[in-house]
């Protein structure tokens, strides 16, 4: 089957997580990806754990399905090849501080001199305006801007950083639709766009039940542990053995969850929990009813009298047995390639199951300038000239 990017080329200087995230995704939709490294380390991931024969773990799991090159485009003889690359571009990609592709001469107005069509995405900290513009601004530090790890963590206890990179994630996940429509808009017009992207921003917009707990009612969210913002019950519980969660997230879901679950008909009339506003106001009266009943079985009891009530339910996985779970695996969410080096590698599978142009792994990430020979004579260099390159330390 083809896949649907397989005419975007994409010129890709960004590292370590949000920017790469944004590529990968494009590499698996078939885009060609050129992944343009620092010259001499590379990617700042590849010295990020575990290794495997010294290829960094971390890496390969963004990096897959691109070519990659070494470039020293602090000199203006690589300079001049990520600009060749350019000029045959649908979308370049940087995460560098605002300022410095100016001084490097890659911002978008110069680029777009050269390739009106260019879609150009910087991703940063805080965005390319604003008082905070020109600090560096890693995912933790988007976490705390945004209020996110205020509102993480058990009730009355100390912030917690969201157990994942959060706001790199959406970053990236902001990235791909954003860039995807600006291509949507050159195919039909032909013209390029400049596009900003913020960590801070993109983890923002996430924060939906809050914002609405804010603009609507002047509440501000705090940590509030695995219980829902609107809904209850809609959290974790400990059982005998372990920890489920229970979803009772309407009126019906409710009154199946006391009556064919927990065999407590006479909550549902109890004037502390009759609708969910009053479940919400008397959450701490409701949460010590229900968790008095469940600690009495084990964690696969509950889950069977959940699901033959209809209540959605699911086990507080740990990690590993997440990435074991018969969903996930049927799901395909767990997937192995060959790597050169590293040999069989297992990853992340790809997440959209699409009917005519599906996500492949086509190539695995690759090694610290494997594919920049193979890029330069697709620019017309000569072999000569990629010899004196690599002499003089550019490639």
């Amino acid at each position: 089957m083809q896949q649907a990017l397989r005419n975007m080329k994409v010129v890709d200087l960004s590292q370590v997580l949000a920017g790469p995230y944004c590529t990968m995704v494009l590499g698996d939709l078939g885009a060609d990806v050129i992944k343009v490294e620092k010259y001499p380390n590379g990617d700042d991931s590849r010295t990020m754990g575990p290794y495997v024969d010294q290829e960094s773990y971390s890496f390969m799991m963004a990096n897959r399905n691109k070519r990659g090159i070494r470039l020293n485009i602090k000199e203006e003889a690589g300079k001049a090849i990520l600009l060749d690359l350019v000029k045959t571009a649908d979308v370049f990609i940087e995460n560098f501080r605002p300022g410095t592709v100016k001084k490097l001469g890659i911002d978008y107005d110069t680029l777009r001199e050269i390739n009106p069509g260019l879609i150009y995405c910087s991703i940063s900290g805080y965005g390319q305006t604003g008082p905070y513009s020109h600090k560096g601004g890693y995912d933790i530090m988007a976490q705390g801007l945004s209020g996110l790890m205020s509102m993480t963590g058990e009730k009355g206890g100390r912030p917690v950083k969201n157990g994942i990179a959060i706001h790199d994630i959406a970053a990236g996940v902001t990235a791909v639709y954003s860039i995807m429509a600006a291509y949507i808009h050159k195919l039909q017009t032909g013209e390029g766009q400049y596009i900003d992207i913020s960590l801070v921003d993109s983890g923002l917009a996430w924060t939906v039940w809050e914002s609405a707990a804010y603009f609507g009612a002047g509440e501000v969210s705090m940590a509030n542990g695995s219980a829902h913002r609107v809904t209850a019950p809609y959290q974790g519980f400990a059982t005998r053995n372990g920890h489920i969660l229970v979803g009772a997230g309407n009126q019906k879901l409710w009154e199946a969850f006391c009556r064919d679950v927990i065999e407590r008909e006479e909550l549902i009339a109890d004037p502390r929990f009759v609708t969910n506003t009053d479940r919400k106001n008397n959450l701490d009266e409701l949460e010590t009813v229900i968790q008095e009943v469940l600690e009495q079985q084990d964690t696969d009891y509950w889950l069977a009298r959940l699901d033959a009530a209809g209540v959605p339910s699911s086990p507080i996985n740990r990690y590993d047995e997440a990435l074991n779970d018969p969903q996930i695996r049927s799901r395909e969410m767990v997937v192995e390639y060959e790597h050169p080096l590293a040999g069989k590698v297992q990853s992340l599978g790809i997440p959209a199951k699409m009917s005519r142009t599906p996500g492949q792994i086509n190539r695995p990430a690759p090694l610290l300038g494997q594919h920049t020979e193979e890029v330069l004579k697709e620019l017309a260099y000569t072999d000569e000239q990629i010899q004196k390159l690599a002499e003089n330390k550019i490639i």
